[in-house]
């Protein structure tokens, strides 16, 4: 028996559903704060590549840390290996750090250039194509989730949030191509927070989850940021010396821990979409409050934020699917 085949958990009433989706939104906030880290970060360093290091790494050494004194860390991690042996968790399904561990390289490649409005509108893109599709396959721990006319609204009027948040940069075509890749990341990060799920479910604890989401992405990255450095060298700037810029993995580790535990009661689509609400408004938050040189976000950005809210109140308050 593998993890999506275990006994689902009753829906949750309306209520605790919109306090899950409302700590899931503040997370989102936290994933534009953390976007605006690592893009500055990315800045200073002159590599988005080892800014992403940078910011995995710490994460990875506080959770080394965190994890093994926490009985019910140790207690996660003797779970998980029991699953892995077992075969209830599948190897494949601990790779999600690589989705996470890319989202964080194209922040420090993109953003300076893009802003995080824009950028976050890429990742939300793909993020919402995605959930649908992952929800419909089963792949999270909340097992299948059918397509609901409320949830597929939603989903409908995030991406036309999209459309509308970038209207003022669809002339630009420089910067639509390398949006593509915040696109791609958001195409990934719906797999990433069903299979962190899962590694969650089998191992009973988020933190250990985060951890192995950590511990793969910081691999992944290294491999990267090595191909990297023997092709083209390393990196051009230097390590700045303001505190705030290492966050970035802190923040990280909130977001992981939230979503790999929220997501077997609100499924994919729906923690997606609320997260969705968190970043583009805090995106456009920053980018209003803090403006760098990429940042302009216009009254047509603003729009979208507020319909992407819209979108997840349609979303959440329709009828529970029945799985």
């Amino acid at each position: 028996m593998t993890a999506t085949d275990t006994a689902v958990p009753p829906v949750l009433p309306t209520s605790r559903r919109i306090a899950g989706i409302g700590l899931a939104t503040v997370a989102g906030v936290g994933v534009a704060v953390q976007s605006r880290i690592n893009g500055e970060l990315g800045v200073r360093l002159a590599d988005g590549i080892a800014a992403a290091v940078v910011s995995f790494g710490l994460g990875l050494l506080v959770l080394l840390v965190l994890v093994p004194a926490l009985p019910g860390g140790r207690r996660g991690l003797a779970e998980l290996r029991g699953s892995l042996r077992s075969g209830a968790l599948r190897p494949w399904q601990l790779l999600g750090g690589v989705c996470g561990a890319f989202l964080v390289a194209t922040q420090g490649l993109t953003i300076g250039v893009l802003g995080v409005a824009v950028f976050t509108v890429a990742v939300v893109a793909g993020q919402s194509a995605s959930s649908l599709a992952v929800d419909r396959a089963g792949i999270g721990p909340g097992g299948r989730q059918p397509v609901t006319v409320a949830r597929l609204a939603g989903a409908v009027l995030t991406v036309l949030a999209v459309l509308l948040a970038v209207g003022d940069r669809l002339g630009n075509p420089g910067a639509l191509v390398l949006a593509l890749l915040p696109l791609l990341a958001g195409l990934g990060l719906a797999w990433q927070q069903a299979v962190n799920g899962l590694v969650r479910a089998a191992s009973g604890s988020a933190l250990t989850a985060t951890l192995v989401n950590f511990a793969v992405g910081t691999a992944a990255l290294l491999v990267a940021f090595g191909v990297e450095v023997a092709v083209r060298g390393g990196p051009g700037g230097a390590l700045p010396t303001e505190p705030w810029l290492y966050l970035g993995g802190p923040i990280g580790i909130v977001f992981i821990t939230v979503a790999a535990a929220l997501v077997r009661f609100t499924g994919v689509l729906l923690l997606g979409l609320a997260t969705i609400a968190g970043q583009v408004v805090g995106a456009v938050v920053l980018d209003v409050v803090l403006p760098t040189a990429a940042s302009h976000p216009g009254p047509a950005t603003l729009a979208g934020a507020a319909l992407t809210l819209i979108a997840v109140l349609v979303a959440a308050l329709g009828p529970a699917p029945r799985r």
